[in-house]
């Protein structure tokens, strides 16, 4: 009992937290942090119901949208997801899951982001300068999850994040929390997390190098002095999740899953997101939901998806594919494949 009133209120606390910076009306810091392809969720079946993701952990890629659901996990297992991101940017996204007995949890991922090549182009050369660069990310996790009772589990994200232009980059690290508590074994789920809090960078490298002339109005110094421009520090995308699922089973083939998240991050205004799952003979699901609701200009909307799982000899295996619209930025599929054993 002291550990559901002890979860009960965090959660009620982060509520309030949100409630709170919804009213007073805050500046936008839309576009004032670093690690943005920290944001982008890498689960096929999330990206199909919303992203509604912070209370459900029946897959590894759980442990993204809330280090408790490495907890909860069984066996040992891997799921990698791909995606052609908006733009023609490549997103890949790898995590995998070790049972280390009653001691808890270990969990491993692996972020990448590439841009391909593009081509330099400068005020006086427009058209090309005939070189070529390319933007890279990548993040690298460490996570450590626990189920403490039947009911309750928490877990802990240690990230080194990279962002690379050309031949400038950064580096930092941040560190993503979370919780989960069943009110029953197929009942209600609560989650919450806190992702990507960590320490301010800023970007550095040989092409901030610059010559400069100390006093332009003096002749005869040196006006090649070399230099380096420097940049300003800023956070990471720290962001709030806290929401539920749902399980119904409507028949013995048939379950349905219904989640709800609410989100506050540090760069952008509050909103919230619904999904849900139909799941079919434990087999086919079929997946919708609708993300970013009430949040003011947003491309983001309706999502859609399916998934299939087989059972073979105690290994179990996933395929999910989910599909985003993105308003005028298009859309942006991606999908996902697992195992588990």
């Amino acid at each position: 009992m002291k550990t559901l009133v002890r979860n009960f209120c965090f959660i009620q606390a982060i509520a309030v937290i949100l409630c709170a910076n919804h009213l007073a009306h805050a500046q936008s810091k839309t576009g004032t942090t670093i690690g943005q392809f920290l944001l982008i969720e890498p689960s096929a079946r999330v990206v199909a119901m919303g992203n509604a993701g912070v209370a459900l952990y029946d897959e590894i890629i759980g442990g993204y949208y809330n280090p408790a659901a490495i907890g909860l996990q069984s066996g040992y297992g891997a799921q990698f997801s791909h995606s052609d991101w908006l733009a023609g940017i490549n997103y890949n996204y790898a995590a995998s899951s070790v049972q280390l007995g009653e001691i808890g949890n270990l969990f491993v991922s692996v972020t990448s982001l590439n841009s391909g090549e593009i081509d330099v182009r400068t005020v006086a050369q427009p058209l090309g300068t005939g070189e070529r660069y390319t933007v890279s990310d990548l993040a690298l996790g460490l996570g450590y999850g626990r189920q403490f009772s039947d009911r309750f589990s928490l877990g802990v994200q240690l990230s080194f994040v990279q962002e690379t232009i050309w031949h400038s980059s950064l580096s930092t690290f941040a560190v993503s929390v979370g919780t989960l508590y069943r009110l029953s074994e197929n009942g209600l789920r609560l989650g919450a997390s806190i992702s990507n809090f960590g320490l301010e960078a800023g970007y550095s490298g040989r092409d901030l190098r610059i010559q400069y002339d100390l006093d332009t109005d003096r002749f005869g110094d040196n006006s090649s002095l070399p230099g380096e421009v420097l940049t300003q520090k800023y956070s990471l995308p720290v962001i709030f999740r806290v929401g539920m699922s749902w399980p119904v089973n409507l028949s013995r083939n048939h379950q349905l899953l219904l989640a709800w998240n609410a989100y506050h991050p540090n760069d952008n205004a509050e909103s919230m997101s619904v999904g849900a799952e139909w799941k079919l003979f434990n087999i086919v699901a079929l997946r919708g939901g609708y993300q970013n609701l009430f949040l003011e200009d947003a491309e983001t909307g309706l999502t859609l998806g399916a998934g299939l799982h087989i059972d073979l000899q105690g290994y179990e295996f996933r395929f999910d594919y989910g599909w985003a619209d993105y308003g005028r930025l298009d859309n942006a599929p991606i999908y996902t494949i697992g195992v588990t054993f």
